[in-house]
C-alpha cells in the first residue's frame, strides 16, 4: 500500500507546503493528497510542483475537489479544465469529486439522468489531459451502497471513471467491507482509511462540521482504535493475489486534532503490519 497524508488535514494549522513535504518524507510517506483549494492557492508559486515534490521523494496521489455538477456545463467545463491543469502540474492521475448532493434514494430518475451526463462530460473533458475522475463512496451522495455505485459507473460508462473506496463509509452504508472492496475492486484505484468511535458520531463528518474550525470532533479517533477493523481490511490487502491491489494508492485521512502525532502513530502501525506479514 502507496501511503500518502491529506493536507486537508492542515486546514485550520499554519503549516507550509514545505514542511508537510519534509514532514511526509521523514515518515516515511510516499505522497501527498492536495487538498483542490491548496492547489488554487499555490498556482501563482509555480516552482511548487511535480519535480519538486519528488525532490522529497513523494508524488501526488490525488487532487481533491468538488466539481460543480449542479451548475451550468460551462461553469463545469471552466472548473473541470482548471483542475486538469493543475493535477499536471502536479504530477496527478487522479482528480477526486462526489457523486452529486443528495443519496440515492432520494434521486429521481431525471436527477439521475443528470448526474451521469454531467460526469459524462467531465470525465471526457479530464481525458483531453489523460485523468482519472475519481468518485468516493460517501453518504449523501450518489454513491452512498455498492449497488447505487455499480448502478452509477455502468451509466456513465467511461473509462477514465475511477473509485475511491472509503473504508469508513462503506462500513457505514452497512456493508461488510472485504466483500464489497471485492465486489467493486474493478473500479478502485485509491482507498480512504479513517476510523470512529461508534455509529452514533457519524455526524462528525458532516461537511458543516469537518471543515469548521469551530466543530466537533468528537468520535473521530486513530486508525486501530475505532469501530471499523482496520487490523482485518489491511490484512486482506497486504495478502492480496493481486499485486496492483498490494500497491494500491491510499490517504489517511484525519479530521482531527494532534494531526501530526496521530498520523505519525499510524503510519507506524500501518509499516508494522507490513513487516510482520499480518
Amino acid at each position: 500500500m502507496m501511503l500518502s497524508i491529506c493536507t486537508i488535514s492542515f486546514r485550520h494549522q499554519l503549516v507550509s507546503i514545505d514542511q508537510l513535504a519534509k514532514w511526509a518524507q521523514a515518515n516515511h510517506f510516499q505522497g501527498l493528497e492536495l487538498w483542490g483549494i491548496h492547489a488554487k492557492n499555490l498556482a501563482h508559486q509555480p516552482h511548487y510542483n511535480k519535480n519538486w515534490l519528488a525532490e522529497f521523494g513523494l508524488r501526488t496521489t490525488m487532487l481533491s475537489d468538488y466539481l460543480p455538477l449542479q451548475a451550468n456545463e460551462p461553469e463545469l467545463k471552466k472548473q473541470t479544465l482548471l483542475l486538469g491543469r493543475l493535477a499536471k502540474h502536479w504530477g496527478s492521475q487522479k482528480i477526486r469529486t462526489f457523486a452529486g448532493n443528495q443519496g440515492s434514494s432520494e434521486t429521481s430518475d431525471s436527477d439521475f439522468e443528470l448526474l451521469a451526463k454531467r460526469l459524462q462530460k467531465a470525465c471526457d473533458l479530464l481525458a483531453l489531459y489523460d485523468l482519472n475522475l475519481i468518485i468516493e463512496t460517501h453518504p449523501n451522495t450518489y454513491a452512498d451502497t455498492v449497488s447505487s455505485t455499480e448502478q452509477l459507473f455502468s451509466e456513465v460508462n467511461r473509462d477514465n471513471l475511477k473509485l475511491n473506496f472509503d473504508v469508513l463509509h462503506v462500513w457505514e452504508s452497512k456493508a461488510d467491507i472485504i466483500p464489497a472492496f471485492e465486489r467493486l475492486k474493478p473500479l478502485i484505484n485509491h482507498c480512504h482509511l479513517k476510523n470512529i468511535s461508534s455509529a452514533d458520531y457519524l455526524d462528525v463528518f458532516a461537511p458543516n462540521t469537518v471543515y469548521s474550525a469551530a466543530g466537533t470532533r468528537e468520535g473521530i479517533v486513530p486508525l486501530f482504535e475505532g469501530a471499523v477493523n482496520y487490523t482485518e481490511f489491511l490484512h486482506h490487502i497486504n495478502h492480496h493475489p493481486d499485486e496492483d491491489i498490494r500497491n494500491i494508492d491510499a490517504s489517511l485521512e484525519w479530521f482531527g486534532d494532534e494531526c501530526k502525532n496521530v498520523l505519525y502513530r499510524d503510519r507506524y502501525l500501518i509499516q508494522q503490519l507490513e513487516q510482520a506479514g499480518i
